[in-house]
C-alpha cells in the first residue's frame, strides 16, 4: 500500500506518520494486490482540542471513505480504520451474496421523484456553487451502486448501469428505502 498522509493544521510527525501506517496497513489482507492500493489520510486539528481523520481508499469498482473526530489523534486513527474495515468486511459480504443470488430481481422506485416548483418572478434565488467534484462513472449494477452510496455516507449516487451502458442514479428515499433514476 502506497500512503500519502497529510496534515492540516498540525505538523505530521514521523510518530504519527508510523502510527497512521501500522493501523492502516491492517486493511492489507483485504486487498490482492496491496502494491497499487494508494491510502489518502488527511489528518486535521481544529483549536487544538478536536482532531479528525479522513481516509479514502480509490480503487476501480469502489471507493472506500472514512471519517472520525475525536480528542486525541492516534484513537480517532483507531477508529477510522475500524470503521474501513467494517466497510470492506460489509462489501465482500454483499458482493459474495450477490453472486449467490445472482437470479432474485430487485425493484427500485423512481417515478416518485418531487419536481421542483418554478420560483416565482418576485423571488431572487441566490445559488452559489461552493465545490466541484470529478470523478468517472464506473458500470455497474444498482445494487454495487447502493452499496457504494452506503459506503460513502452520501443520500446519492451516479453511476453508469453495467446492463444499459447509461448513467443512472440511485437516492436514498425518506422512507429509507431506495430509488432509482434511468436517463433515456
Amino acid at each position: 500500500m502506497k500512503y500519502n498522509i497529510r496534515g492540516e493544521n498540525l505538523e505530521v510527525t514521523q510518530a504519527l506518520k508510523d502510527y497512521a501506517e501500522k493501523k492502516l496497513g491492517k486493511l492489507e489482507r483485504y486487498f490482492d494486490a496491496t502494491e497499487e492500493v494508494i491510502v489518502n489520510v488527511n489528518l486535521k486539528v481544529y483549536n487544538d482540542k478536536q482532531a479528525k481523520v479522513e481516509v479514502t481508499i480509490p480503487m476501480p469498482q469502489l471507493v472506500l471513505r472514512a471519517e472520525e473526530r475525536h480528542e486525541d489523534m492516534y484513537a480517532a486513527l483507531d477508529l477510522v480504520t475500524d470503521k474501513l474495515e467494517r466497510q470492506i468486511r460489509k462489501h465482500k459480504t454483499k458482493v459474495n451474496r450477490k453472486w449467490r443470488e445472482k437470479e432474485a430481481k430487485h425493484v427500485f422506485a423512481g417515478n416518485d421523484v418531487p419536481v421542483a416548483a418554478e420560483p416565482a418572478e418576485e423571488e431572487e434565488w441566490d445559488f452559489e456553487l461552493v465545490r466541484t467534484k470529478r470523478f468517472s462513472l464506473k458500470p455497474m449494477d444498482s445494487e454495487e451502486a447502493i452499496l457504494q452510496m452506503n459506503m460513502l455516507g452520501h443520500s446519492f449516487f451516479v453511476f453508469t448501469n453495467a446492463e444499459t451502458n447509461r448513467t443512472n442514479i440511485v437516492y436514498r428515499r425518506k422512507d429509507g428505502r431506495y430509488g432509482l433514476i434511468e436517463a433515456n
